[in-house]
């Protein structure tokens, strides 16, 4: 009783410190640290465990059935849309498409990598960017150090010194797109580009639902991410797949070493003391090997539960976005164009 009166008291003091501030009603730091410090790990585990059991064909209908009652899965789209394809929960979520039902748009630079909800979107050249509207991130702090000696010794900023381009034609945006537990589970390219270096952040296993995205400042910094840097024909690119609760795992088809969602045993409450601490890969480093790169609309990968993606590339200056925060999207539609480019 005393800590639920705690809590209840500790809550309504950082709504009225908020409403003074003029902020938006996000997270105190004490309230950060209760989340972060939930066994959400082990539950996303057991959640992966449950999601991949064998599922009898005689419960298929009315196990299925309701989730997609619930979650508004359009399961005509689907390449198998009978229910007794799908052996699990696991392999329901993660069900492929038609061909041809997602229409790749050739003309824009640029395309939404999955099917979601576009949470935020627009330029990244300061230190602090939203997630979502009033909600900010490091961008030092998501994407870790810069790859280069050089980059670091520039004296340039952070954002400033990601850039491919000097020349002041290019500046760096961001869009962030959340996939709900309902959406197609693939995620694909969303232009011709090639990574370079493969960063895994462990981190946590926090909700990245809008409302909390909305509350907790810097989650995609907190949460367990996938990143993949490299370039494409305007400069630096980045993407990266944030994992959340009950994901079973972030899958990349090109990346048969990646492990997310690891056992870490029972360390509720123990975190990384940095955001720096992750696992680093070189790609494309070995002559004798194919190249990783990457087309428009290529399949990527899978989350085993919705997630999200977050976009961070260099653009000309006359880069403007075709979306609007809170719109729904699907793969292959555009995410903006070029002003004055054909």
């Amino acid at each position: 009783m005393g800590i639920c009166v705690f809590g209840a008291i500790e809550w309504q003091l950082q709504k009225n410190r908020c409403e003074r501030e003029g902020k938006p009603r996000t997270a105190s730091e004490l309230q950060s640290r209760i989340y972060c410090s939930l066994p959400l790990r082990i539950i996303s585990r057991c959640w992966g465990w449950l999601a991949a059991c064998y599922l009898p064909p005689s419960l298929r209908p009315y196990v299925y059935g309701w989730y997609s009652n619930t979650f508004d899965v359009n399961l005509s789209e689907a390449m198998y849309p009978e229910y007794e394809h799908y052996n699990s929960l696991a392999e329901f979520f993660t069900r492929p498409l038609k061909e041809g039902v997602r229409v790749i748009d050739q003309q824009a630079p640029l395309v939404s990598p999955a099917d979601g909800k576009v949470l935020h979107f627009g330029s990244a050249s300061d230190s602090l960017i939203e997630q979502v509207k009033g909600v900010s991130y490091s961008i030092e702090d998501f994407l870790g150090p810069l790859e280069t000696v050089e980059q670091a010794n520039s004296g340039a900023s952070y954002a400033q010194a990601l850039k491919k381009k000097s020349d002041g034609s290019t500046e760096l945006y961001q869009c962030v797109i959340y996939l709900a537990p309902g959406d197609y589970h693939r995620f694909h390219s969303p232009t011709a580009w090639k990574p370079t270096i493969r960063r895994h952040f462990s981190g946590e296993l926090l909700s990245v639902s809008p409302k909390v995205a909305g509350w907790l400042p810097g989650l995609f910094c907190l949460n367990e991410r996938v990143l993949y840097m490299g370039q494409w024909k305007h400069g630096f690119f980045s993407y990266t797949a944030v994992g959340a609760t009950n994901v079973g795992s972030v899958e990349i088809y090109m990346d048969a070493d990646l492990k997310t969602n690891r056992w870490t045993g029972f360390n509720v409450g123990k975190h990384p003391p940095s955001t720096y601490e992750y696992d680093e890969l070189v790609l494309n480093k070995e002559l004798t090997e194919a190249p990783k790169e990457f087309g428009k609309g290529d399949l990527v990968g899978q989350f085993n539960m919705g997630s999200t993606i977050v976009l961070l590339f260099e653009a000309p200056k006359n880069f403007k976005f075709d979306i609007i925060a809170g719109q729904k999207i699907r793969v292959g539609e555009s995410l903006g164009h070029i002003v004055g480019s054909k």
